[in-house]
């Protein structure tokens, strides 16, 4: 028995280095990237100066080039992939299937309807300010409808993500029945929401996502002996005496604020929510509470890095960011497909 309890110290202290580690060259990755994108574009800043611009001393367009538009953009950009990603490990823990994320059980449907419904339909008066706000409540919205079709009893993992799945595709042709007959000038601007940029990314971009991101990572520190029991399944969990459903509910509604918030701010930027958890989960396991720090870093350095190749890559042209997440994602997730398709 000593020798047993050993060995499983031993293992623990093995995978907190492996944790460690990973959060170090994440952290570092991090680091260059941010560097990176603020020192590369139309105008390149050698990284020795970008530090001076940083604080407003050196070359003044310098420092209005670094402060005012490339600083924002990658910081909300990481802000975005972070959110994201977390969102994806909540649902993909909650629901137990490898293939969720708010993109794919329809929350990001949810958000999409909600902007193109108000880039389409509100007045000129309402100000675009509140384009955020009409994105959260309809991710939320969209969370609230599947979680009460799939409710049975309680609501069963499995049926969650169909239903998911469904009302996403259903949500997609709301949103293309709305930009096909919306005049074109807000057609054109529901499309490049969709198609997910942070280009344009102001320091109030950053105050408006930051608060969400905070409070809700906060809750969610709160709940992660809950979501690691959610991994267990429901008679293991209940036994234990988890109140299943309730935390289930809960935990989902922080998925979808992280994930409708992200997508208010960054527009439509797929697959992160998917990737992400499964690269963090594959660097320190499935324990949550080291789970959750890897997957924010990995997904916002993926955001982050696929914005810096976007606006650079194929100057003067600034590429969507979705774009680029969306090409490595889509073969990502035949992958899991394929995978996973003996699973039951």
């Amino acid at each position: 028995m000593k020798h047993s309890v050993a060995g499983t110290g031993r293992r623990a202290r093995r995978f907190h280095l492996k944790t460690v580690r990973a959060a170090l060259l994440l952290g570092a990755a991090a680091i260059l990237v941010l560097i990176a994108s603020l020192a590369f574009g139309e105008q390149l800043i050698k990284p020795a100066e970008v530090w001076g611009a940083l604080l407003g001393k050196g070359n003044p367009d310098h420092v209005l080039i670094v402060q005012s538009l490339r600083a924002p953009r990658v910081i909300v950009a990481f802000l975005v992939g972070a959110s994201l990603a977390v969102a994806g490990a909540i649902l993909q823990s909650v629901i137990r299937n490898p293939l969720a994320a708010p993109d794919v059980v329809g929350i990001t449907g949810g958000a999409s309807v909600g902007a193109v419904a108000f880039i389409t339909y509100m007045p000129s008066a309402v100000s675009i300010h509140f384009l955020p706000f009409a994105a959260v409540l309809g991710a939320f919205g969209a969370a609230l409808l599947i979680y009460f079709i799939a409710w049975k009893n309680g609501v069963n993992p499995f049926r969650l993500v169909l239903v998911g799945i469904g009302i996403a595709s259903l949500l997609s042709a709301i949103t293309t029945f709305m930009l096909v007959f919306s005049p074109a000038y807000s057609a054109s601007s529901s499309y490049i929401w969709l198609t997910g940029t942070v280009y344009g990314s102001t320091w109030s971009y950053v105050w408006n996502l930051l608060p969400w991101s905070i409070v809700l990572l906060g809750i969610l520190y709160f709940y992660t002996r809950q979501l690691n029991m959610q991994l267990l399944g429901d008679e293991l969990a209940i036994g234990l005496g988890s109140r299943v459903q309730r935390h289930r509910f809960i935990l989902i509604l922080i998925s979808v604020g992280l994930a409708g918030s992200a997508v208010s701010i960054g527009g439509v930027i797929g697959f992160v929510g998917l990737i992400a958890p499964h690269a963090a989960r594959r660097m320190v396991g499935p324990m949550v509470s080291r789970l959750i720090p890897i997957s924010a870093l990995f997904g916002g350095i993926i955001v982050a890095l696929a914005d810096l190749i976007a606006r650079t890559a194929f100057l003067p042209l600034d590429i969507p960011v979705g774009v680029f997440t969306s090409g490595i994602g889509a073969p990502f997730f035949i992958y899991l497909l394929y995978r996973t398709r003996n699973n039951r």
